[in-house]
């Protein structure tokens, strides 16, 4: 069994701390900042709050999650805690940025209509000029409230939620996917619960509990609305999460399968191999 800690290659956590010092605008949960010209991040690495990033002019390239999304004019890349990230964002590059400590996200969270997985899969979100004039204009207001004597807190929490419900219409208009969870509050809700107990509960029969539907019925839903089997989405969370633990965390393969709910070691490789067609340890082999 590979030990990450013994091969030094985990990926570090940035809480928001660490960029204050080039922060434009800020106060203890928020920063506002610009990216102008080049900057580019060698290493991946991960953040324990949101960020948002408005690109007026942009190119390069900004690798989430190991995919590489090309930056363009009038984006939001959205990046939720625990995301990996690096980039090459090049000299002609002009964006603003909010980073948004996880507490305060709560705050405006519910104006995301749609799962934080759902962004996640989705996190460069193209936008129309009149779609980008108003988030610009509220990056622009959050600033100016955060450089005020007095900033009023639920100035800037409400700014951020338009800010929030902006991107989801937007993603809605653009995507099949969000279409068709906003069609079906169930699906939305399945997904919500999902990202909470995915950990702890992997059958369906628990979400359809949640949900006040059976099993089955539950599974109709998936399967006609995404053409997948709600185990499908489970596993898909699973999975996702696998990854990013074998990937930056220095636990062994017993441990990260023990904090993903498996009862053994077996049980998780048998599960990832069939995801992936990896096992862990050559998962982990091959970063």
């Amino acid at each position: 069994m590979l030990n990450r800690s013994s091969e030094n290659k985990a990926v570090p956590t940035l809480d928001i701390h660490e960029f204050r010092t080039k922060q434009i605008a800020g106060k203890e949960e928020l920063i506002f900042n610009e990216i102008i010209g080049e900057n580019i991040i060698h290493k991946p690495h991960k953040h324990d709050f949101f960020i948002i990033i408005l690109f007026d002019k942009g190119s390069g390239v900004h690798n989430i999650d190991s995919v590489d999304y090309t930056i363009g004019d009038n984006e939001v890349h959205v990046l939720f805690p625990g995301q990996i990230h690096k980039w090459h964002i090049n000299k002609e590059t002009k964006a603003y940025q909010l980073m948004i400590e996880s507490t305060f996200l709560e705050q405006f969270a519910p104006a995301f209509r749609f799962s934080f997985t759902n962004y996640q899969n989705h996190p460069v979100i193209s936008l129309d000029h009149n779609n980008y004039t108003q988030l610009l204009y509220e990056f622009n207001a959050i600033r100016s409230e955060l450089l005020d004597e007095n900033p009023v807190d639920q100035l800037i929490s409400a700014r951020s939620g338009v800010i929030a419900a902006i991107v989801s219409k937007v993603v809605e208009n653009q995507s099949e996917e969000f279409k068709v969870y906003q069609a079906n509050p169930k699906l939305v809700k399945f997904n919500w619960l999902i990202d909470k107990y995915y950990k702890k509960e992997k059958s369906i029969a628990f979400y359809a509990d949640q949900l006040n539907i059976t099993a089955n019925y539950l599974n109709i839903l998936s399967q006609r609305n995404l053409k997948i089997s709600a185990n499908k989405l489970i596993q898909q969370r699973i999975t996702v999460e696998a990854k990013r633990l074998l990937y930056t965390s220095q636990n062994t393969i017993k441990e990260i399968a023990f904090e993903l709910g498996f009862y053994d070691h077996a049980h998780f490789s048998n599960f990832f191999k069939s995801q992936t067609g990896f096992t862990p340890t050559q998962f982990r082999k091959k970063l």
